[in-house]
């Protein structure tokens, strides 16, 4: 008898598992729909595109027809020299500011988890405030600072007789790696931050008592714990860098000499939609982009994202 009832018992429980499981679900929803919208929509037109091209006649009469060609546009893109060099020179400077930003993270967020909290809580907000500024601003903000005419900073080097040419070849790629560092140091330094915060007190006073110094204890117990957050900062910055386009397009109305219209990827495949009118090449150029950027961060995760082994 109790058996025969079991069922309907937990029926009703059932139910209200199930329905608040979907009321959880539902709070993901507006996140599908964006992401639908604005990046598998926008990814399946791409893929469309890049798969025809605008032929003319051959003789430079008479409209020009869109006919398939298919993979024709990326096997131009696979063989374009100027798309990767530009893929290879922002490559090259993800993996000298990558590091050093990540650095520079670890080290505030090891200080204000060794500070008090009430002094910690003074530091956080004005050191998220770069990253709250619109990336269009800070770089408007930091070509003012840069410009030698009206900027602070030519002056104050030349103080000390240094010749500062912030949009020279020289140091193009150090006013640009400035600019991110102050962007995106406060925002990976409070995940980091967040992570060390929620690590047991505990275990830090174990290792005190064993006789480990600060230093010890940041090193071999606090960084282990948050890697996590780091690849996942890490794998962010990989995506943010390797797709840099507004810093850089707007430091080429200040030094068009040395920033050309295929100085990074996305400024190629800017240029080849906008400025030439190739849109399918340059869809074919975008498709490219995403799997160089996918690959590069899923190889990343992979062989970082790792277990500790015992």
């Amino acid at each position: 008898m109790s058996a025969s009832t079991r069922p309907s018992a937990e029926a009703p429980r059932l139910g209200r598992q199930r329905m608040m499981a979907l009321k959880g679900a539902s709070f993901t929803v507006p996140f599908f729909l964006g992401f639908t919208l604005f990046t598998v929509v926008p990814m399946v037109l791409a893929l469309k595109e890049s798969l025809y091209a605008e032929m003319g006649s051959g003789l430079g009469f008479g409209a020009k027809t869109v006919e398939f060609v298919g993979v024709d546009n990326f096997l131009d893109g696979f063989g374009d020299g100027r798309f990767w060099s530009s893929m290879l020179r922002v490559g090259l400077f993800a993996v000298i500011s990558i590091p050093l930003i990540q650095f520079l993270s670890v080290g505030l967020a090891l200080l204000l988890d060794a500070a008090s909290q009430k002094l910690a809580d003074r530091f956080r907000l004005p050191l998220l405030v770069p990253y709250m500024i619109p990336g269009i601003v800070a770089t408007l903000i930091w070509i003012y600072l840069y410009s030698p005419t009206v900027g602070p900073l030519t002056g104050f080097f030349g103080l000390f007789g240094i010749d500062a040419n912030f949009y020279g070849s020289s140091l193009l790629w150090v006013s640009i790696g400035n600019l991110m560092a102050w962007s995106g140091i406060g925002f990976n330094m409070l995940i980091v931050y967040a992570a060390l915060r929620s690590v047991d007190p505990d275990v830090y006073q174990a290792a005190r008592i064993d006789g480990a110094s600060e230093w010890r204890i940041a090193w071999s117990i606090k960084v282990p714990l948050v890697r996590r957050s780091l690849v996942l900062t890490t794998v962010l910055s990989i995506i943010g860098t390797l797709q840099i386009f507004s810093d850089t397009m707007l430091f080429k109305s200040m030094t068009p000499q040395t920033i050309t219209r295929d100085f990074t990827p996305i400024m190629a495949i800017y240029d080849w939609a906008f400025q030439q009118g190739n849109f399918n090449y340059a869809a074919a150029l975008s498709i490219i982009l995403a799997l160089v950027v996918g690959t590069a961060s899923a190889l990343f995760y992979r062989f970082t994202n790792k277990a500790p082994t015992s």
